[in-house]
């Protein structure tokens, strides 16, 4: 099994990292946005079921190979987000309401799809 070089790992480590830091800007935007605290408790209480959906959609399309890509990590990433994000919060009694989920999915969509398609951007230029 080849070993990654150092500057695949960085790219993969840096591009988890700008989806949950997306992730939990969401969550805090959304508290704020609704007068909820902006305690890091409250944050982390907001965001774990959608982080827990990136990590996932982060497993499920091997993100770490194409880590900078809208297809399939970003999209993955960002799909994985919403579905597994809102089962979790219906599973723990938190909203899950039709204008919520859209707002999410435009919300997430922004940002997980919104940061690598500048990346793609940049790099074409």
């Amino acid at each position: 099994m080849p070993v990654a070089s150092p500057e695949t790992t960085r790219a993969a480590l840096s591009a988890l990292a700008t989806d949950l830091a997306c992730v939990v800007v969401f969550a805090a935007i959304g508290r704020r946005s609704h007068a909820e605290g902006l305690d890091l408790t409250g944050i982390a209480s907001t965001a774990w079921p959608f982080v827990t959906g990136a990590a996932a959609g982060w497993v499920l399309s091997l993100g770490w190979r194409r880590p900078y890509a809208l297809l399939p990590t970003g999209v993955a990433v960002w799909v994985c987000t919403i579905v597994i994000g809102m089962l979790l919060r219906k599973l723990t009694d938190a909203g899950t309401a039709p204008a919520f989920i859209v707002v999410a999915s435009i919300s997430t969509a922004v940002l997980l799809l919104g940061w690598r398609a500048g990346v793609h951007f940049m790099t074409r230029r």
